[in-house]
């Protein structure tokens, strides 16, 4: 296991926990927070940056990850993008994606050719593209990065901090992944809906393919509605609202 630094008092907020069609809920995004600092975010749907702001007194992210380019999980890149290409005090925020769903993310939010109504701004001049792997570091804590399975193979990935927490993104189950990213206690946050599809678990689905002690580490999140969350309780799992936050336990 990596050397954990500076991980302390860590906990993962929901910004939103819904699908694409749960507007009611907000489009699935967290932050991983240190106190009440924000360290990184993780995607940024249509309604993620106004949420985010009225949480972190007005500051601009510094940081985000995007798990793949759906836009209830990039939509709000645009509304990001002005945001820092028109601040007084220009910042670049450091994007970490992977490198295949690189050129996805140019062809549908950066290709552009007038961001601006002005011009003279390119859509990266606003930002501090990372590309990554199978790993990224960010502030001393190195992050796995892992294929899931959402539509095309290479097309959606989730993130880890060993002996922490692991987040699927969306996706059909993974018990192969969590085998080997979540093997330690780390609490796991994992798409949930009720009905099965092909592109997302269902309560069926975890069921069969994961354990009772993974179970039991389960936050789910990405699901239709209210009524389908109270009904996730129900049937005995956690299920994450917008605005809770999840201490997280670290596990050395």
């Amino acid at each position: 296991m990596y050397q954990l630094q500076n991980i302390n008092d860590l906990s993962i907020r929901f910004l939103g926990t819904g699908n694409a069609y749960a507007t009611d809920l907000g489009s699935s995004s967290c932050v991983l927070e240190r106190g009440n600092e924000p360290l990184l975010l993780i995607d940024c749907g249509h309604d993620c940056l106004d949420k985010y702001l009225a949480i972190y007194a007005a500051a601009i992210p510094s940081a985000l990850f995007i798990t793949h380019i759906h836009y209830d999980h990039i939509g709000g890149l645009e509304k990001l993008f002005y945001k820092l290409i028109t601040a007084t005090d220009k910042k670049l925020v450091r994007l970490y994606c992977h490198s295949t769903l690189v050129p996805l993310l140019q062809q549908r939010v950066a290709n552009y050719p007038s961001n601006l109504a002005e011009g003279g701004a390119n859509f990266w001049d606003a930002f501090h593209l990372i590309p990554v792997d199978n790993s990224f570091w960010h502030l001393n804590m190195r992050f796995d990065v892992f294929p899931v399975r959402h539509h095309e193979y290479g097309s959606a990935f989730g993130i880890a901090l060993r002996g922490c927490f692991l987040y699927t993104g969306d996706t059909k189950p993974i018990p192969e992944i969590l085998i080997r990213f979540a093997n330690c206690d780390e609490k796991i946050f994992h798409d949930c809906a009720l009905e099965a599809n092909p592109a997302h678990t269902s309560i069926v689905d975890l069921r069969r393919e994961y354990n009772e002690n993974q179970w039991q580490r389960m936050v789910l999140y990405h699901y239709e509605s209210i009524a389908v969350g109270i009904a996730m309780e129900q049937a005995g799992f956690c299920v994450a609202k917008p605005g809770d936050i999840y201490s997280l336990k670290i596990n050395k």
